[in-house]
């Protein structure tokens, strides 16, 4: 991927956001995104998808949840190192992070998570 469509695709908040939780939490689930950023499960799936299509983030299908994560193997993971380890001290970053890690967010049943 080129240096330009990367930061186009994080020159939007929403994106950002997601890819700040992604970075913090390891992975997540779309219900739990959705909660954390008060934000509608379509507007979410649409900036999922394009970071989905420019491989920066990954899926995984578990039951009928699907969890996203940044890709391994995203090209340039140094760049979102660099950039999203310095947002937790900005708002409205700094809010996410906490509610991550407060808010017991699930949409998953625990007896779920064990097949």
């Amino acid at each position: 991927m080129k240096a330009e469509k990367l930061y186009k695709i994080l020159s939007d908040e929403t994106r950002l956001r997601i890819l700040s939780l992604l970075y913090r939490a390891g992975q997540l689930c779309v219900c739990e995104i959705v909660a954390i950023l008060k934000t509608s499960q379509p507007k979410l799936s649409r900036h999922l998808s394009l970071l989905r299509l420019s491989k920066v983030v990954s899926d995984e299908r578990k039951g009928q949840w699907i969890y996203y994560k940044i890709n391994d193997e995203f090209s340039h993971k140094e760049l979102l190192d660099m950039n999203l380890g310095s947002l937790i001290k900005k708002e409205p970053f700094c809010s996410d992070f906490l509610a991550l890690k407060s808010e017991a967010i699930s949409c998953v049943p625990k007896n779920s998570l064990a097949k």
